[in-house]
């Protein structure tokens, strides 16, 4: 698979990732490091724990890591997460739209991690 093709599987957008690091190498690198992020896993404990605050900084994380690398799909449901999330410790967290908002992000983090893992197997 090409890195081009990686970014057509996950609806990415490879021309802006192209325009800020022009070298493909270093894209490739940077997603094949995005599997051993751990954002995702510490904003899944973290709501399994009903940790707010810090599934708050998890999902933002994420959400940043997203933006950068041009996962435009899990950049948005991440980032619906985090608004949802955001002044956590100020107001109650309605879990219903957690739920809904985490589901979305677990669809989309699991396209982006296998786009990158057929990437990183040279399929």
């Amino acid at each position: 698979m090409l890195l081009k093709e990686c970014y057509e599987a996950f609806g990415g957008d490879y021309e802006s990732v192209r325009d800020r690091i022009p070298q493909e190498e270093i894209v490739r690198k940077f997603l094949i490091k995005f599997l051993s992020e751990p954002s995702y896993d510490n904003l899944c404990k973290a709501l399994a724990a009903e940790e707010y605050t810090e599934a708050f900084r998890a999902v933002h994380s994420l959400k940043g890591v997203c933006q950068n690398l041009g996962f435009d799909q899990l950049q948005k449901s991440s980032s619906v997460l985090t608004e949802l999330l955001r002044n956590s410790m100020e107001k109650q967290v309605d879990m219903e739209q957690c739920k809904v908002a985490l589901r979305e992000v677990n669809e989309d983090y699991k396209i982006v991690i296998d786009a990158i893992t057929r990437l990183a197997a040279g399929e």
